[in-house]
């Protein structure tokens, strides 16, 4: 089976991610700010219900199938790093708000958030990324079932991911209550996060199938 180094070396990358922001993390600040806790728990429940989804297509050969079809990956690929750029953008325009700046959001009923979450996991180019291009690096054909293989190494990143996400929901009122009181931290949270989406954007679109 999969070495304890392997295992912790892929827990480091994961937790990497996780910490990065991306839209998994944005949805789910702007939620919990507008609408509480318990918003932001049930949309961080559709956020794992989507990792489950990537974990079952990688175990069922996703991979597969981007190495017999590149084109497929490729424009995938291309697609999730012109959504990481708008977001990026979205973050600095002129008349943009920083995600831990309150906003008017509707108030959406359990269902919505529910699927709002898997939907927006779902999108989530870094997923894709981690799913497709790095967990494959971390299995040994000579160590076991790859199979066995992929749903411990996706198991691991879907219980990190969710303690993360779990306190980003729990705290994000508090973020939001220190950064509101200091202006230009908020400020400077908006271009610190708008460089490091951009950057991911940018590792995307350069990096090999």
């Amino acid at each position: 089976m999969i070495s304890l180094g392997t295992l912790i070396a892929f827990g480091i990358v994961s937790l990497g991610m996780v910490c990065s922001p991306g839209p998994n993390m944005i949805y789910l600040i702007s939620r919990s700010i507008a609408q509480g806790r318990k918003a932001g728990i049930i949309s961080l429940l559709g956020v794992v219900l989507g990792f489950g989804v990537y974990l079952i297509a990688s175990m069922m050969g996703l991979i597969a199938i981007f190495n017999t079809v590149p084109v497929i990956y490729t424009a995938m690929k291309w697609a999730g790093a012109a959504y990481l750029f708008w977001l990026a953008w979205k973050m600095i325009k002129p008349g943009s708000a920083s995600i831990l700046e309150p906003v008017a959001l509707p108030i959406e009923k359990p269902k919505r958030l529910f699927l709002m979450g898997f939907i927006t996991n779902l999108l989530n180019p870094k997923i894709a990324v981690l799913y497709i291009s790095l967990l494959p690096q971390f299995q040994n054909p000579e160590k076991g079932s790859l199979l066995a293989q992929s749903a411990i190494l996706g198991l691991t990143q879907i219980l990190i991911s969710f303690t993360v996400n779990l306190l980003i929901v729990l705290t994000a009122s508090q973020i939001a209550s220190w950064f509101g009181k200091r202006p230009t931290w908020l400020k400077a949270q908006r271009w610190i996060m708008s460089g490091v989406l951009a950057g991911l954007a940018v590792k995307l679109a350069v990096q090999r199938r």
